[in-house]
């Protein structure tokens, strides 16, 4: 099938953290249909392998790589591997992430806030420090950080979440400001609510069904394939002109 020039990422490389299922999946997959090869890593690496298989199916190259995102010497191991194999990194989707405990701020523990902001923004910041030096060498290239809504709407029960997801917002502008320079471009994706493997469960009980009528005028959850027309627009050169900004799709629930 032709691919529209502007978004085709044929002989481009795209890294995607957690890569393996839910929106992460769908983002991969969408990558590899506009062509990308891909590189899906997180801390499961044998899902990692079944994701890369069934994505080669689409006729392109992928690479899984065990990693946890949270410590920078396995975070540098999965550059360094990338690199070597693949030979080069055009694009980096951090989009692994955890909700964490659903606990009031009164009864959370140093852990309970500890885990989702490790994986939610440490790992970002982690991640584009060691990549941006491969993409800088090339002469350029895309970061996408998948955040959420809740980087702009507050949750109850979910602190740690909503302030990790504010501050990948934050620290995507902060990126694309000092990578300008670089010909690399950094924006931020922030997806609603949409049916994944992590939510299902509370999404199919009787309050996660009540909560999409009352909080989303579509009065649906999101499908993520819904999600990849969005990645590959941030991922290719139609966005070249385009840093530091959020893209929220969220079935209109931020403006009810």
């Amino acid at each position: 099938m032709a691919r529209l020039a502007m978004f085709d990422l044929t002989g481009k490389v795209a890294i995607i953290t957690g890569g393996y299922h839910g929106i992460g999946r769908g983002i991969a997959e969408g990558l590899a249909e506009a062509g990308a090869d891909v590189v899906i890593c997180a801390r499961n690496f044998e899902r990692c392998v079944e994701a890369c298989a069934e994505i080669e199916k689409m006729g392109v190259k992928t690479l899984p790589i065990r990693c946890d995102i949270t410590k920078s010497e396995e975070v540098e191991t999965l550059i360094r591997k990338t690199a070597a194999e693949m030979g080069k990194i055009n694009i980096l989707v951090n989009n692994a992430g955890v909700g964490g405990s659903e606990k009031p701020i009164l009864k959370m523990s140093d852990e309970d806030w500890d885990y989702p902001v490790n994986i939610d923004l440490k790992g970002a910041f982690l991640c584009v420090r060691a990549a941006v030096p491969e993409m800088i060498k090339q002469g350029g290239g895309k970061v996408i950080n998948v955040a959420s809504i809740t980087a702009m709407i507050g949750m109850a029960n979910m602190s740690a979440y909503c302030a990790s997801k504010a501050g990948l917002v934050q620290l995507t502008k902060v990126m694309a400001l000092e990578f300008i320079k670089y010909n690399i471009q950094v924006n931020a994706l922030c997806p609603g609510y949409f049916l994944t493997p992590m939510n299902q469960k509370f999404f199919e009980s009787e309050i996660g069904r009540k909560a999409v009528q009352k909080t989303i005028p579509m009065n649906r959850l999101g499908r993520v394939e819904e999600l990849k027309g969005t990645a590959i627009y941030l991922a290719s050169a139609a966005t070249n002109f385009m840093t530091g900004s959020c893209l929220v799709i969220d079935g209109g629930q931020i403006i009810w």
